[in-house]
């Protein structure tokens, strides 16, 4: 299924200490695992004016892919988009 868009929701996040990479979501609802990370997107050379410079991480967590960003001028986290359906796993 495809990412669908929400209204950006503010969560916590937890990073792994040598390289930045988020580790877990922490919601309103509970704390999340996140299981991968499958794509990053460095939007700190060229950014919307009012949004300012900004990374994007696309997770994966048990229960869904989730589009992750973190705004470093105001040093937030926020979920942007999520898909409820969670990517099959490869058997071996």
């Amino acid at each position: 299924m495809a990412m669908v868009r929400i209204t950006p929701m503010e969560v916590r996040v937890r990073c792994d200490w040598f390289d930045g990479r988020p580790r877990t979501i922490q919601t309103s609802e509970g704390t999340l695992p996140v299981v991968a990370v499958a794509r990053v997107r460095d939007e700190s050379a060229a950014y919307p004016l009012q949004v300012g410079p900004r990374t994007i991480f696309e997770v994966r967590t048990p229960q869904s892919r989730m589009s992750l960003t973190y705004q470093h001028r105001g040093r937030r986290w926020l979920i942007e988009g999520v898909d409820p359906t969670p990517a099959p796993r490869a058997v071996a």
